[in-house]
């Protein structure tokens, strides 16, 4: 270390608590006000997107506390899918029950409705925001006199905190497990700069493993603070390699902890190929009508891409949208020009951070930790289920808010035009963000406007039509019903454009044309979810109620009672035991003319209702018709004695 470098960490630190452009305490108010302003008008939006996996219908997390050991015991998807190797559909499975049991206690003290558990990210994040602060003056002061120590620590935090970016995790109730995973990593940090990396005492270590295992449950990213801490040790306070990984090694065993709880809960995966469906595994291309997977060099240049997009949407994050499945991030290869791009910048800031971290220069740290917190989410590392996400940058993207703020000084130096551009920034920033909340109001709002935006992915596209379908189910017919019908089509054809054998498109289209009571269209679209998978349960339900109410409408609206026998036989053959159908096939039968099946279908009815008056009534006409008065006598007096009036409707 040189002399001068000597003087100047001396200096620092004799300055540490001094010359601060705000106290402490003012900085922390102003920065939950900031997050206030910034979400404020996200706390009454409805639950969205992944929040009925963790929430709403999720069994654990619906039971209050008395779920928290299913949660701490089981696969973070299985209360949700409630069925075995169901949890498993993605890739590595999933082992974050924290979050999930903190919702179990929001659900038990305050209900179920979204508006306490919004409020409790939004107070996190700004609990993120001020630990920010205080760890960046704490590791700013060691190399920085107090005022740029200072402004850098203050203006990463605040444009963290601001970053659109970031409104997937906190606008998203289910962003909950990206808060906690760096809420988490960050205390760890907190405490271990508040005591300088001196004279760290067991309670110490304590405290800080207790954090970081609370991220680690709350999402395995947090794992990479592990590379982080010892990172901070050597860059900031000048300790050496050795040094600084010793620090490391109780939360190295932290971390051995987790993965072995993890292991024991769900086994021994960590990203391995999943199947060959399209929305889990986003690396697969159609040849000859199969999916197959994407060559070595397809595979990197499509994660080169997405790489390359994380770090444009970091600097110009417009616009935004939860959903980067395929054909929104299509396959690449090294012709494209942003795939090529992507390779030369990382390999760039690889090459830049090891440079800058021989000579211990400052800014290092954030090319470095940049590096660190994206691997483990760049499936180059393990597969994530998806190309990209906008929450997956919300740890790594740190490091930006903290170069940017070292940029602004760099340039401005002590003059007010740092202030300027910090203010301009974050108005900017504040614009953008709030607006985005709007999108997150409700699944129709999110899906419908990111369709837009994502247009060729699958999965948005399915997910709009899907919200439209869920909309005009109880509309009366009209223009709006008409216009609305019409943009679910093209939705649901975008999806299955991108994605021919996607299954719940196939159902979500049969759906749509069964609400225009187009039942012959909306049964083709059923029988080729069938076709794809035979033992599709949804599909196989909806076949039955389009059939059933075709035969409704064509014996009841259109008088055809031919064309009302031929759908409810269909039905009847699906399932012998559905109590409607036979009711409506009885019904048929006798108004043919056809007594002795009516009979039948009348008798199948009343084993599966036996206390149905109208039932009785019903066959007694029938055998009234076939000439056996005596049954249909006893019939009808069954019916008198269930319900005596019955006999005079």
């Amino acid at each position: 270390m040189t002399k001068n470098k000597k003087k100047q960490i001396k200096k620092s630190n004799q300055d540490k608590n001094h010359g601060s452009f705000l106290s402490q305490k003012t900085v922390c108010i102003g920065l939950i006000l900031l997050t206030c302003l910034l979400y404020g008008n996200s706390l009454f939006n409805e639950y969205t997107l992944d929040d009925a996996i963790v929430i709403t219908d999720n069994e654990f997390t619906q039971k209050g506390v008395s779920g928290i050991i299913d949660i701490f015991t089981k696969d973070s998807f299985h209360g949700f899918f409630g069925e075995a190797g169901k949890d498993k559909l993605v890739s590595g499975g999933r082992y974050r029950p924290f979050t999930i049991a903190m919702f179990a206690i929001e659900k038990t003290i305050f209900g179920n409705g979204p508006f306490f558990h919004h409020l409790i990210n939004i107070l996190l994040y700004g609990l993120i925001g001020i630990l920010i602060y205080f760890v960046g003056s704490n590791v700013f002061n060691q190399v920085f006199d107090s005022e740029k120590a200072s402004f850098i620590a203050f203006a990463m935090a605040v444009f963290f905190l601001a970053h659109p970016i970031h409104t997937e995790a906190v606008a998203n109730i289910k962003g909950r497990d990206e808060i906690m995973a760096f809420l988490g990593s960050i205390s760890a940090l907190f405490v271990l700069t508040k005591k300088s990396f001196e004279h760290l005492s067991f309670k110490d270590y304590a405290l800080a493993s207790l954090f970081l295992f609370i991220g680690l449950l709350s999402k395995e990213n947090a794992i990479t603070f592990i590379m982080v801490i010892p990172l901070v040790a050597y860059l900031f306070y000048q300790k050496s390699v050795l040094q600084s990984f010793k620090i490391a090694l109780p939360f190295l065993g932290i971390a051995i902890l987790f993965i072995l709880i993890r292991t024991m809960v769900i086994g021994f995966d960590f990203g391995s190929a999943p199947s060959n469906e399209f929305m889990n595994n986003p690396y697969l291309k159609i040849v000859n009508n199969q999916y197959v997977p994407f060559s070595y060099s397809e595979k990197f240049a499509t994660i080169s891409f997405t790489l390359i997009k994380y770090i444009q949407l970091l600097i110009f994050p417009y616009p935004l949208t939860h959903d980067y499945y395929p054909n929104h991030i299509s396959l690449k290869t090294f012709g494209n020009p942003m795939a090529l791009l992507g390779v030369i910048t990382y390999l760039g800031l690889i090459g830049i951070s090891i440079w800058g971290l021989v000579r211990r220069k400052i800014w290092s740290f954030f090319t470095s930790y940049y590096l660190i917190t994206i691997s483990i989410v760049s499936n180059i590392v393990f597969a994530i289920g998806t190309h990209m996400s906008e929450r997956f940058v919300f740890m790594p993207s740190l490091a930006f808010s903290g170069l940017l703020a070292m940029v602004i000084y760099g340039i401005a130096q002590k003059s007010k035009i740092k202030w300027i551009v910090l203010s301009s920034i974050l108005f900017i920033y504040i614009i953008l963000t709030i607006n985005r909340n709007r999108v997150w109001k409700d699944n129709y709002t999110l899906f419908t406007t990111d369709a837009i935006t994502s247009s060729q992915s699958a999965k948005v596209n399915n997910a709009a039509g899907g919200a439209i379908g869920d909309k005009i189910q109880n509309m009366t017919d009209g223009a709006e019903k008409t216009a609305l019908i019409e943009k679910a089509h093209m939705h649901l054809t975008n999806a299955l454009a991108a994605h021919p054998n996607y299954v719940n498109a196939y159902l979500l289209q049969g759906n749509t044309y069964f609400y225009e009571k187009k039942y012959e269209e909306a049964l083709n679209q059923y029988n080729k979810c069938l076709r794809i998978d035979p033992e599709y349960k949804e599909a196989k339900t909806n076949k039955l109620i389009t059939l059933r109410s075709a035969g409704r409408y064509y014996g009841e609206i259109m008088n055809d009672l031919n064309q009302s026998l031929a759908y409810l036989t269909q039905a009847i053959a699906l399932d012998p035991n559905d109590f409607e159908t036979n009711r409506l096939i009885g019904t048929c039968y006798g108004i043919m003319g056809n007594h002795e099946n009516a009979v039948k279908h009348f008798t199948k009815c009343i084993e599966l209702d036996p206390n149905n008056a109208s039932l009785y009534v019903s066959i007694g006409k029938a055998y009234e018709f076939l000439g056996n008065i005596e049954e249909a006598n006893r019939a009808y007096a069954k019916a008198k004695s269930i319900d005596p009036s019955v006999i005079n409707q």
